[in-house]
């Protein structure tokens, strides 16, 4: 697999970082883009494990709540190693979360596995989260990191 299939297979396993998750895991420091105050407010964001293992399957969950209905929407993700962007990727908000999303609180959720090539260190995750008529519902980044797996397999 070559650099853009990397980019391609970390880009699920980023959004995972912002999906379902055990309760022994760490809880993730989000960040908001800047002042707005958006429509949408991010609770937690969970990641398991923590910090990612490449070759392993990733949970990701994050926890939001919305005093109005969204009937549905897209998610802009974008990922960056030490800083420098490698990744991002556009989702269907419904396939993330049950639609609509009715007013209060609910989960985005995403599982991924990453290619055991992936380089260990640390990553930026951005997510914008959009309503069907383009307005920003919330935009916000938290940091994870991967650590490379085992190569012996697990017994």
């Amino acid at each position: 697999m070559g650099f853009h299939g990397l980019h391609k297979a970390l880009l699920p396993i980023l959004i995972a970082a912002s999906l379902l998750v055990l309760p022994s895991t760490l809880a993730t420091d989000i960040k908001y883009c800047d002042n707005s105050d958006y429509a949408v407010k991010v609770k937690d964001v969970d990641i398991s494990p923590n910090p990612v293992v490449s070759g392993k399957v990733a949970k990701f969950r994050i926890a939001a709540s919305t005093e109005k209905v969204i009937s549905g929407g897209n998610l802009k993700i974008g990922v960056s190693y030490y800083g420098v962007p490698i990744h991002s990727e556009n989702h269907d908000l419904c396939k993330e979360t049950s639609c609509p999303v009715t007013g209060g609180d609910f989960v985005l959720s995403h599982e991924q596995t990453l290619p055991g090539f992936t380089p260990p260190g640390p990553y930026t995750l951005k997510m914008r989260l959009y309503a069907k008529d383009g307005r920003q519902l919330t935009c916000i980044t938290f940091d994870f990191k991967i650590k490379r797996g085992s190569t012996l397999s697990d017994s």
